[in-house]
């Protein structure tokens, strides 16, 4: 994944929200700007490269005190990112750090 091309695509406007994603985001109560705020600043724990029809990646920020994650794929090839889900970790499927899976 190519992090600058895709804070680029985000900060141009050149993304898409997925319907998933806008449902998650109503269903969990966590405002978009949150959401850009895990691309454009968070890290990036987790590369799908083999995901279709865009390899997409797991990214990782606390926000407001909240941890969120975010999934995003880039299109390099049109320079758009599309946001996939959106979602609190939880210590079920993640360790204290909300980084590193349980296994």
């Amino acid at each position: 994944m190519d992090l600058g091309s895709l804070r680029d695509a985000i900060h141009s406007g050149d993304f898409e929200w997925r319907k998933h994603a806008l449902v998650r985001l109503a269903e969990r109560n966590i405002r978009q700007s949150d959401a850009l705020r895990v691309i454009t600043e968070g890290e990036v724990i987790e590369e799908y490269a083999g995901d279709k029809p865009f390899p997409s990646c797991l990214m990782f920020k606390v926000v407001a005190g909240c941890p969120l994650h975010v999934v995003v794929s880039f299109a390099a090839s049109s320079q758009k990112a599309y946001i996939i889900t959106v979602y609190e970790p939880s210590t079920d499927e993640f360790e204290s750090d909300f980084r590193t899976r349980r296994d």
